[in-house]
């Protein structure tokens, strides 16, 4: 496992990134735009853990889907790979090939923990992907 910095800078914004505590794991939530940094272990247990999603403050961060977004890992600094959550394709974010990180914008994580009939529908006519 690589080690990280004491602090993280944002991927998608620069700014700070906080450590945020949820039982015995730790976080970076980004202290601009609400961001969370997990790492590969902690997105695996935190997204099968009740009430996870309440370390996702911020408000639903929403982005132009057409436009290509590069941003580098903020632990090893390798370009990131958007991702599509394969159980809601309107869920996006990014992922580090090499650490396997991953980087929800505000609201993404808390959005994951929850499918609902309205999220069905959305997936049916979401469009495309690029």
């Amino acid at each position: 496992m690589m080690d990280q910095p004491s602090t993280l800078k944002c991927p998608k914004c620069g700014n700070d990134m906080e450590k945020v505590h949820f039982h015995r794991f730790v976080v970076d939530r980004c202290t601009g735009c609400q961001g969370l940094w997990l790492s590969a272990m902690d997105r695996e247990y935190l997204s099968c853990v009740r009430d996870a999603e309440t370390i996702d403050t911020g408000p639903r961060h929403t982005e132009d889907r057409s436009a290509k977004v590069k941003i580098d890992c903020p632990v090893c600094h390798t370009p990131m790979i958007r991702m599509v959550d394969h159980k809601q394709p309107h869920i996006w974010y990014e992922s580090c090939p090499v650490c396997y990180g991953v980087f929800h914008d505000a609201g993404e994580f808390r959005d994951t923990k929850s499918h609902n009939i309205v999220d069905f529908i959305r997936d049916l006519f979401q469009q495309e992907r690029v």
